[in-house]
């Protein structure tokens, strides 16, 4: 039986967040990411739903022997779903693909209470520039929805678990990013 496999959209698409080996890039079809926040989190993050019409980059990678349990821990306020048939992976054999996404009953809007870490961003977009280049980062940005969330700057003492250091042109892709969507920072207090 061969190993399922997840769609990374997110910080699963920066390989240093995770230890899955021979991800490969990939496609999906008919999900949207958006910036959701839940009751079961104190901040936002990224979330994939349903839509028509709507593809998105990411990564895939093989779960080894369907042990689902570290990546589920780590996911723990999404579920998962199944949607292998969606997915364009250029694999020969056909896989079983799942993707995490917050259950539709409780995501809500990103606010100041719940804010977007810049932490998490960081770690996000230097995942898509290192395997998609500058283009791969923008199109990050553009099919992304609710960058009228605020942003926490929390560069200087990151708080998202698995920030990566960003070097001088990564930090100025994000920055970049951002200012075009008029999305404004603020610093922790």
């Amino acid at each position: 039986m061969q190993d399922p496999f997840f769609f990374g959209y997110g910080s699963l698409v920066n390989r240093a967040t995770h230890g899955y080996r021979d991800a490969v890039r990939a496609r999906i079809s008919g999900w949207r990411r958006v910036w959701r926040h839940t009751p079961l989190r104190p901040v936002a993050y990224l979330t994939a739903e349903p839509a028509p019409g709507v593809t998105l980059d990411g990564l895939i990678a093989a779960v080894p022997g369907g042990d689902w349990t570290a990546l589920d821990q780590r996911e723990y306020a999404y579920d998962r779903h199944a949607v292998g048939k969606v997915v364009d992976h250029g694999l020969a054999a056909r896989i079983d693909v799942h993707v995490y996404a917050i259950p539709a009953g409780l995501a809500e809007p990103p606010d100041i209470r719940h804010p977007i870490l810049l932490s998490y961003l960081d770690t996000v977009v230097q995942g898509y520039l290192r395997e998609f280049g500058p283009a791969g980062a923008e199109a990050f940005f553009a099919t992304t929805e609710g960058w009228d969330a605020p942003v926490l700057n929390d560069r200087a003492a990151p708080r998202y678990p698995r920030a990566q250091m960003l070097d001088a042109a990564e930090r100025d892709a994000v920055d970049a990013g951002l200012k075009a969507r008029g999305v404004r920072q603020f610093l922790p207090g």
